[in-house]
């Protein structure tokens, strides 16, 4: 129950009106264009430091289709699998149907973060629960989802992330492994399913206690001296990983001056 599902059943059903035969969508040039909201959203999102994977995912997935030359060209010398998995098709479409359900609600919950974040830094004191409301008044993005999405921040109007309300969260943990298993079975048959694949990258990293960050932050200092902060202690550190590594100076005007930088 959505606008963009409910007209993409009747393009894919559209007869073609040019030459009678087959569908129009079939012969639609594959690709996309666009006038610039979803990279206003993408930046906007990089400059209040909250994750957006699926949004950025759908940008890309835009960019490539415009490189349609070059597409041609590397289909030729670009090979995929050669098998593909034998599922059912009812199969397929009974998981198409849970993890596309899932991919939304993410793509929903770091639209609303993105929100919240500019709120918050702005003091705008926005009311997310009213932001639904009013979408499902008139909007490509309207949904019946949005109902359920009004109700959470009406019940919980500071609640950090869309996908931990109680209700979305047995939702998602429900539909998990559909969601993987159209996933797994898109990269077996060399199908892209960027905004599928970056939705639950987003889901499985937010969900875990502790992430493979601790690397990074650990190459950080030891190619730029950014210093790190540890789990049994207070306070920021520098590690002189190697010989050649030099102390470097008083920490704390180090992190001041990258703070300043963000601020």
């Amino acid at each position: 129950d959505s606008y963009l599902i409910e007209i993409t059943y009747k393009i894919l059903a559209k007869p073609d009106d040019v030459t009678g035969e087959g569908y129009v969508v079939d012969y639609v040039l594959d690709k996309t264009g666009s006038k610039g909201t979803g990279r206003w959203t993408v930046q906007e999102a990089a400059e209040q430091s909250v994750a957006a994977p699926t949004l950025a995912a759908a940008l890309d997935s835009r960019y490539i289709s415009s490189r349609k030359e070059e597409r041609v060209a590397a289909s030729k010398v670009l090979d995929g699998p050669k098998e593909t998995p034998n599922v059912s098709k009812f199969q397929i479409i009974e998981d198409l149907e849970a993890a596309l359900y899932a991919a939304k609600i993410c793509s929903y919950a770091q639209g609303m973060g993105l929100i919240k974040a500019a709120s918050d830094s702005k003091d705008w004191n926005i009311d997310l629960s009213m932001c639904a409301k009013m979408w499902k008044g008139g909007c490509i993005i309207r949904a019946k989802l949005l109902d359920k999405i009004q109700a959470a921040f009406s019940s919980n109007p500071s609640l950090s992330n869309l996908m931990v309300d109680p209700a979305f969260a047995t939702e998602l943990n429900e539909r998990s492994m559909a969601w993987r298993r159209i996933i797994t079975l898109c990269v077996a048959s060399g199908v892209s399913c960027p905004a599928l694949c970056a939705s639950l990258n987003y889901f499985d990293s937010y969900r875990r206690e502790s992430l493979p960050a601790n690397l990074t932050q650990a190459q950080r200092d030891f190619f730029g001296g950014h210093t790190y902060e540890r789990i049994d202690r207070e306070g920021p550190f520098h590690c002189a990983w190697t010989d050649a590594h030099k102390a470097i100076g008083d920490i704390s005007e180090r992190t001041a001056g990258e703070k300043a930088t963000r601020d």
